[in-house]
């Protein structure tokens, strides 16, 4: 049985969905962006069960997962949401290359050859290829992951090779910048290698970059894909398994 706590928590989360779908249109037509160019990827990681189904009652269907248990658990609970997708956008341990690839429809953050040959090979034949996203390090941060532009090459070549991954872009989390201009600043050589790739290939189609903090900017520098979660679900820290 549903509690009014939890039917407050519904709307709040279906109103917040709103605004922030509002925000995107908003600035596709400020950045001369076509009409649903940027998708939402709802941050949902920690977040139960029932904040997801909210979501999904409104109309969100990409969900984005950090914690390979949680997300394997929380795929099988909501199996009869037939178009539901899900993307896992943490880094990856080799010992769950595998859950991963019996159960993502999405990875963005490739960033390594093991990894890449491990989730070709685990994916099941029944499935279609994993879709998948290299995970640049565009502010040279030592301590996050993500191969650099100048390996960009190698790594498309090496992903495009592999049999049951399909590349469909790039991915990146920059480091925090103070304003506007510093944020496209950051994105510009990015964006320019994304669009370079989606001229070589019309399945490379996805730039992964934007959060909260840096929505206009990564509108503004070519993004197809947004990763927002505390603005849509709250800021409460639910349990979660890794």
């Amino acid at each position: 049985m549903t509690t009014e706590a939890e039917r407050i928590d519904t709307e709040e989360i279906r109103a917040n969905l709103a605004v922030v779908t509002q925000q995107i249109e908003e600035l596709e037509q400020q950045f001369d962006r076509a009409a649903g160019s940027v998708r939402l990827l709802a941050v949902s990681k920690t977040k139960p069960i029932e904040a997801i189904q909210a979501a999904y009652d409104v109309g969100q269907r990409a969900f984005g997962e950090n914690y390979v248990q949680e997300a394997v658990e929380k795929r099988s609970a909501l199996a009869h949401l037939a178009d539901i997708e899900w993307h896992f956008i943490g880094p990856i341990q080799s010992n769950k290359s595998r859950l991963i690839a019996e159960s993502m429809d999405w990875v963005h953050s490739i960033d390594r050859e093991k990894i890449a040959r491990r989730l070709s090979e685990q994916r099941p034949e029944s499935m279609p290829p994993l879709n998948v996203c290299i995970q640049i390090n565009i502010s040279g941060e030592e301590s996050k992951a993500g191969v650099s532009l100048s390996q960009l090459n190698d790594m498309v070549a090496l992903v495009s090779s592999l049999p049951n991954l399909q590349l469909r872009g790039l991915m990146a989390i920059p480091a925090p910048q103070e304003n506007f201009a510093a944020q496209c600043l950051v994105y510009e050589p990015l964006q320019q290698a994304f669009i370079e790739l989606s001229k070589s290939d019309s399945m490379i189609d996805t730039l992964s970059i934007g959060m909260s903090g840096d929505l206009p900017a990564a509108v503004a520098s070519s993004s197809t894909m947004v990763r927002v979660g505390t603005a849509i679900f709250g800021a409460r820290d639910y349990s979660a398994k890794a």
